[in-house]
């Protein structure tokens, strides 16, 4: 027996209604009538203007910048469908914040991911789908079944298509890892596009600031592609770029991440950077003030809509990856 509703519906916050909609064109069906706006004092006010008794509903809404009123819309939402007798309630979240919050790294630290998979799940969510979470251990916070999806094959096509497969020499280029602690997704990524693996070495000496220290592996003369899962302030990718062209003696390198962040000076980072293009996913909305030339993003919709149709059909999801 199927465990869902009667039919699929779609619903979105304020975090990425174009995500949301491009959902719903590759779906074949019409975004959700509901409205997400604020009281006077700032209170989330939420208004679902058709019924979804006995269907299987999915919120759209990643948890990036305002990120606190962004999470507060979805567990609302989440709260409205469960009391509207929705017959299975799904979060979709892109991008999970607080998901770098994930371990005590001294004493007294909180762990903030556990408590926003607590929220999540306390609200009356069934399921979680999301995409690259920053530490695949996350799932395991959750008290319910999580879908983590990869944009590894995304950003693979891309570049097998870029730099076309059936004409490039594979030891000419080299996928990065920024840190040592992306070297499995790197690695796996270096598989998909059957390049060679290089690690920046790195010491952090405090949140959004860090010293390169060296470049593990053979880079020079060779293009570069740095992988990465989020782009915050840019400065340890930009850093990472300029040690692989400075130390290793790069011929060019390129960056992707799935995840585009990007808090204060991290455009004006890139675009003054040596990195040549910056390739996000659009879990995250550009910043709208962004009038740049290197960043671009390739659209993660498709595979999201695949995702929910395999879900509402009860179907294995890891054939996409």
């Amino acid at each position: 027996m199927i465990a869902h509703g009667k039919e699929v519906k779609v619903f979105t916050g304020n975090a990425n209604p174009d995500f949301a909609r491009g959902i719903c064109t590759e779906l074949g069906i019409d975004l959700g009538d509901s409205i997400v706006t604020a009281f006077a004092d700032g209170e989330v006010s939420v208004s679902v203007n058709e019924s979804v008794r006995g269907c299987d509903v999915f919120v759209v809404q990643p948890t990036c910048k305002p990120v606190n009123n962004n999470l507060m819309e979805l567990l609302i939402m989440i709260d409205a469908f469960r009391r509207a007798s929705a017959g299975r309630i799904t979060a979709v979240i892109p991008y999970f914040g607080y998901a770098r919050q994930d371990r005590k790294n001294k004493g007294r630290d909180p762990i903030s991911a556990k408590l926003v998979a607590n929220m999540i799940t306390r609200a009356g969510a069934d399921r979680v789908l999301t995409m690259d979470l920053h530490a695949a251990q996350i799932q395991g916070f959750f008290d319910l079944p999580v879908d983590n999806l990869f944009g590894s094959p995304l950003f693979a096509r891309y570049y097998l298509s870029k730099f076309d497969e059936n004409v490039y020499n594979h030891d000419e280029f080299c996928v990065v890892s920024p840190d040592i602690g992306s070297v499995a997704r790197s690695r796996a990524f270096a598989t998909k596009v059957h390049m060679g693996l290089a690690i920046v070495d790195k010491r952090r000496q405090r949140a959004n600031m860090c010293e390169v220290m060296n470049i593990i592996g053979e880079v020079k003369g060779k293009t570069c592609i740095l992988y990465d899962d989020i782009v915050d302030t840019a400065g340890s990718l930009c850093n990472a770029a300029q040690a692989i062209k400075e130390i290793g003696g790069a011929k060019a390198v390129y960056a992707c991440a799935s995840h585009g962040v990007l808090s204060g000076p991290a455009c004006e980072r890139v675009e003054n950077s040596c990195i040549e293009e910056l390739i996000l996913l659009n879990t995250i909305p550009l910043p709208a003030d962004y009038t740049g030339r290197k960043i671009r993003q390739l659209d993660a919709a498709p595979m999201f809509a695949k995702a929910i149709t395999r879900i509402y059909n009860e179907t294995s999801i890891s054939s996409l990856f």
